[in-house]
């Protein structure tokens, strides 16, 4: 992978939209990788007992799957060297599975310490899921 150059990288540049699925299968495997069981994320019953639509994803594999669209643009997951979001809205996965659309927009480049700003956006089903989210990645 070949990082982004500060050379090539400018106020205003995008990403995107880099779409990535999720499953039920997905959600089943986070939850075995990360140790959070919460029956909201994999029990359909559970979730809509509880006032949710569905199943939802969790969090952090949204903010992850955000992530790696950031990673990839960049150069590499070594390129990012901040990440941060608040977390608006759930990603609602159907039994057919959803999609996560992940885009982003270069708004400041540091050429002091070869770093950009970038703000970056995800939806689901059309609704932004992240809010302020943000990254700051290392360019080459």
């Amino acid at each position: 992978m070949t990082a982004r150059s500060a050379s090539k990288t400018a106020v205003g540049d995008t990403f995107g939209p880099v779409t990535v699925p999720v499953g039920r299968e997905t959600l089943v495997a986070y939850a075995d990788a990360s140790g959070d069981q919460n029956p909201i994320h994999q029990d359909e019953e559970f979730a809509r007992s509880v006032g949710l639509p569905d199943v939802i994803a969790h969090g952090m594999w949204t903010l992850g799957a955000a992530g790696s669209a950031v990673s990839e643009w960049a150069g590499g997951a070594d390129r990012v060297v901040e990440f941060g979001t608040r977390f608006t809205k759930p990603v609602v996965v159907p039994s057919d599975g959803a999609e996560v659309v992940v885009g982003g927009v270069v708004k400041a480049v540091d050429a002091e310490s070869g770093r950009a700003t970038v703000d970056v956006s995800v939806t689901a089903a059309g609704a932004k899921v992240l809010g302020r989210c943000t990254a700051v990645v290392q360019l080459a």
